[in-house]
């Protein structure tokens, strides 16, 4: 590397291009190296997990397969306790269903039995009802009668006194 010589030494731009050109440089070196390490730990791994395969290709000792056969027995109970748990559950949710069917299908029928019951008190009023206004004789009113719908005012024409316990012309009993 060459600087230009100015009058008080080097030329101070050439120098820090050149060492922030070193910095860079250095940066690279130092990642290729971490990386190279890296790589090598990766290798350690890789060393390990294999020793560890080649170990249980080689088929396990005694001791290990016992411990094993205990292992998979305890599984084995625990899974078996959890289906017979699974499968009692599923048998008292099926009852539980079962009672709530029977349930509704009681309250449908007993609403379905109420409502044909009122249907029938109703169609038997109505037809009472159609009895009572079928002996009814009703006279026409003549359209010139003056009438308080009509907007007209009807005036009571003077004549004998009227008894209090008389009905109010106009007001029929329930008679």
């Amino acid at each position: 590397m060459r600087f230009s010589v100015v009058g008080t030494g080097y030329d101070q731009r050439q120098v820090d291009s050149c060492l922030d050109e070193l910095a860079v440089r250095l940066s690279r070196l130092a990642a290729r190296a971490e990386s190279a390490a890296g790589v090598g730990r990766e290798w350690d791994g890789i060393r390990q997990e294999a020793t560890v395969l080649r170990d249980l290709l080689a088929g396990p000792v005694d001791g290990d397969v016992v411990a094993v056969r205990a292992g998979a027995a305890t599984v084995e109970r625990e899974a078996a306790d959890l289906l017979a748990r699974a499968r009692g559950e599923l048998d008292a949710a099926r009852e539980e269903a079962r009672q709530v069917r029977e349930r509704a299908y009681a309250e449908a029928v007993r609403a379905r039995r109420d409502l044909e019951a009122a249907l029938l008190a109703r169609h038997r009023r109505a037809a009472r009802v159609d009895d009572l206004l079928a002996g009814v004789a009703v006279d026409p009113v003549p359209a010139d009668t003056p009438t308080a719908a009509a907007g007209v005012p009807v005036t009571r024409a003077a004549g004998p006194a009227t008894d209090a316990t008389q009905e109010p012309p106009g007001e029929r009993s329930a008679a």
